[in-house]
């Protein structure tokens, strides 16, 4: 039986790391990694959106995993996101995750061609076949994925008694009410959406794994920790500001992951750009990094 207490708390959603001529990055990798050690998050979710997985080759992501839990792992809980748009490339990087030692493993279904229940059934059961010693987590994102979980998916899916939770990432907050009542209290439900991480915990999320959160980890933990503490107007007044934060800085001309990630040069983590075909920023983007910066420092300083 699996540690529940793996999985509560605050998971960023790891960036990808680059070098300035768009390479991997395992230095900036460990950098990023090691501050968000540091800043006492619960756990990192490596190799999904956030980490731009679909720009990214099998090589390239086995080189971010390794580099990660090597500068972490054992310290912290690691979710890997292994899914590609094939089983057999899904698979390479489920064993390969499982030999390094990561908690869990995640994927997406299938995208592109709209599979029935049964084949994203096969598929994410083909994945976790690979990697028979190790928790598996479905990640539901209808709006990107085009397709989303329903109860009898995941009573399907919960055969495998390796499949412990959901990383739920779409909208209706009803999704993990419905999630955690079918799993039971010891069913893993990670709430996906960064601008409702409070209204997920009410609805019985575990805890969050998010885009944003590696950018600002201690104002979403206080979230988590105030709403733990049943504070739940100032858990709220948090969650709020967070929001508008988020709101900011999805202003600019640029990728919301290159904004974030300048805002982490500013703190003097460089992890590079993003990956095209996601924008760079331009010159006027400057201002919102700068706002958004400034917004995060004095919330830190109101709400600690």
């Amino acid at each position: 039986m699996f540690d529940i207490k793996k999985y509560q708390g605050i998971f960023p959603a790891f960036y990808a790391c680059y070098e300035d001529d768009g390479s991997i990055s395992p230095q900036r990798t460990r950098a990023l990694a090691r501050y968000l050690l540091e800043k006492g998050v619960k756990g990192l979710y490596v190799g999904g959106s956030s980490g731009e997985c679909i720009y990214q080759s099998v090589e390239e992501r086995k080189v971010v995993l390794e580099n990660v839990m090597a500068e972490v792992g054992g310290k912290m809980t690691i979710i890997a996101h292994v899914a590609c748009n094939n089983t057999a490339d899904s698979q390479t990087l489920a064993r390969h995750a499982e030999s390094l030692g990561v908690d869990a493993i995640a994927a997406i279904p299938p995208i592109y061609f709209h599979l029935p229940p049964h084949g994203i059934a096969g598929y994410w059961n083909d994945i976790s076949a690979a990697a028979p010693n190790t928790d598996f987590i479905i990640y539901n994102i209808p709006q990107l994925a085009g397709v989303a979980l329903s109860i009898p998916l995941l009573r399907e899916m919960r055969k495998n008694p390796r499949v412990i939770g959901v990383k739920n990432s779409s909208m209706p907050t009803q999704d993990i009410q419905m999630w955690k009542d079918e799993g039971g209290e010891q069913f893993v439900v990670m709430n996906g959406p960064d601008e409702q991480f409070i209204s997920g915990l009410a609805m019985g999320a575990t805890g969050g794994i998010g885009g944003t959160y590696a950018v600002m980890p201690e104002l979403f933990q206080k979230v988590y920790e105030l709403y733990r503490a049943g504070r739940v107007t100032e858990a709220a007044q948090v969650q709020n500001e967070i929001c508008r934060i988020i709101y900011r800085m999805c202003e600019a001309h640029g990728n919301l992951y290159a904004v974030m990630k300048a805002i982490l040069k500013k703190r003097g983590v460089e992890v590079g750009s993003v990956r095209k075909p996601l924008p760079a920023l331009i010159d006027s983007d400057m201002a919102i990094v700068d706002d958004a910066a400034a917004m995060i420092d004095a919330a830190l300083v109101k709400f600690n």
